[in-house]
């Protein structure tokens, strides 16, 4: 089959719309609460087989590899994204649920199904498999709109960068055949090793790449976050090559670089959260191309439903349970924990390994966890603000006193924090010297009625100024504290915490 310049010009335009339409189609599922991809994964339908448009696509070894480039891409920027400081109280609760609560769920969405729905234990094992991974991209882009503490947001994030790796492994074990040629524990040393060597990779190349951008002088800012991104992927392949898990690798490496201090770090994050919608819009398309309706049936629909009661009412509370053995959470916290695992991308994805590998029944278990992903990500989606809001884990949505927006000075490894006093805060009076900033903070400008003013230390700060404030980015989050204290109590607020935080004399 050749491709012509012809059918690159009907390529581009066809691509250019859809894609279009899927960008305005985030403000539409932003509206609602939902996640994007089910109207992406809708998009796809429509384009495929069963739609008006009837393009025809079932190559799923081409799905197979162009979904894991995408997995890549999304795992990349979510670490680049992805403050290490809200992670860190939650990391063992994220990993132990990547790990040992991937196990519970995987077992007990087998046995249900296995006897349940009468599955083969190969393909009951493989279905629990498949659907125990979140997504990252599902479930943050719910959960960023709700105002969570970090103790939650941290480990939901955690488990999302770190689930996909052992699952991964796991499903191609089963798919090869090469499951009943190893033991339970053979196959358990399997994951562990390319976990740890994994992430040891991804150790390696990140410091090893911070420590280079850090040191290149390169002609155009435009080329650090193509170079940011090639080190992320260098962790992805040297980690594939020595048989280790390349996701682990290439999330780990990007946490590490998102959270080092590099040239241009907005323009590198901002590049890699559009690139990484970019990967998520046809990696979505593209599976729901891969879907033929035509095979969807009433059993097919009861076994999805049937399967996701299972995971989700049964497999997900047990494995959130278990799990918090590590990290012990109130029942609220773990209760929310538990119901906002949302599946997205990935188990569509995983299922597409059987798909290239020839698995007997492979076809009607692709089926299943797609309408397993779209039916209980509709149910869960526009939920979680009222769950969250019953359990009450989400903080009070209370007016603010203070608003705080950052900018980041890359050259001076400094922050640019603009500040608008509230009519709330009791900020409202004080004088500028008051504040008691940490030492190297400033007070720069206060913008107040469309004119600029240039404070000193008597300076009197009201409600609906907007202040720039330079901190060293060290201390940052200490300016900010403080200034919060002040906003809460005046000019009276006791200024507590380390020596690095105390306020100059």
């Amino acid at each position: 089959m050749t491709f012509d310049v012809h059918q690159l010009d009907l390529f581009v335009l066809v691509g250019a719309v859809v894609t279009l339409a899927a960008i305005l189609a985030v403000r539409v599922s932003a509206g609602v609460g939902l996640p994007s991809l089910l109207i992406y994964l809708l998009i796809g339908v429509a384009l495929g087989e069963g739609g008006p448009f009837g393009i025809p696509f079932d190559d799923a070894q081409l799905a197979h590899a162009l979904g894991f480039g995408a997995l890549a891409i999304i795992l990349a920027e979510g670490g680049l994204t992805t403050d290490w400081r809200q992670m860190r109280s939650s990391i063992r609760l994220g990993l132990s649920l990547a790990t040992l609560g991937v196990a519970v769920s995987v077992a007990v969405v087998a046995v249900g199904t296995h006897y349940l729905l009468g599955l083969p234990w190969e393909l009951a094992i493989l279905l629990g498999a498949i659907c125990s991974p979140t997504d990252a991209a599902a479930v943050f882009s719910v959960l960023r709109a709700l105002p969570l503490p970090k103790r939650l947001t941290g480990a939901l994030e955690a488990e999302s960068g770190l689930n996909d790796a052992p699952t991964v492994v796991l499903v191609g074990i089963i798919s090869t055949g090469a499951i009943g040629e190893a033991s339970p524990f053979e196959t358990a040393g399997i994951i562990v090793f390319e976990l740890i060597a994994g992430g040891l990779v991804g150790i390696a190349c990140g410091v090893a790449g911070a420590w280079i951008m850090r040191r290149a002088a390169l002609p155009s800012s435009g080329l650090y976050p193509l170079a940011v991104l090639c080190l992320a992927f260098t962790a992805y392949g040297a980690a594939a090559a020595l048989h280790a898990s390349g996701f682990a690798a290439i999330y780990v490496a990007a946490l590490i670089l998102g959270n080092s201090e590099l040239p241009h770090r907005v323009a590198t994050r901002s590049f890699a959260e559009g690139v990484a919608w970019l990967a998520q819009i046809g990696l979505f398309v593209m599976l729901g191309l891969l879907l033929s309706p035509a095979r969807i049936d009433v059993d097919t629909v009861v076994q999805a439903l049937v399967t996701g009661l299972v995971l989700t009412l049964v497999a997900r509370p047990l494995s959130v349970l278990v799990s918090s053995v590590v990290q012990p959470m109130g029942p609220g916290d773990l209760a929310f924990i538990s119901w906002a695992g949302l599946r997205g991308a990935v188990p569509v994805v995983l299922a597409t390994i059987p798909l290239a590998e020839g698995v007997e029944g492979a076809d009607d278990l692709f089926d299943i966890v797609f309408v397993m992903v779209v039916v209980y990500t509709l149910l869960t989606g526009p939920t979680l603000p009222w769950v969250a809001s019953l359990l009450r884990v989400a903080r009070r949505n209370e007016p603010r006193g203070l608003d705080v927006e950052a900018a980041p000075l890359d050259k001076v490894a400094a922050d640019l924090l603009q500040v608008t006093i509230a009519s709330t805060s009791k900020m409202h009076g004080v004088e500028v010297g008051e504040l008691r900033l940490p030492q190297g903070a400033s007070v720069s400008l206060v913008v107040r009625g469309g004119s600029v003013l240039v404070p000193e230390r008597r300076t009197v700060l009201r409600a609906g100024d907007d202040l720039l404030v330079v901190t060293p980015r060290k201390l940052r989050e200490a300016t900010e504290v403080r200034m919060r204290q002040v906003s809460e109590n005046g000019r009276l607020a006791q200024w507590v915490g380390d020596p690095s935080r105390r306020p100059r004399d």
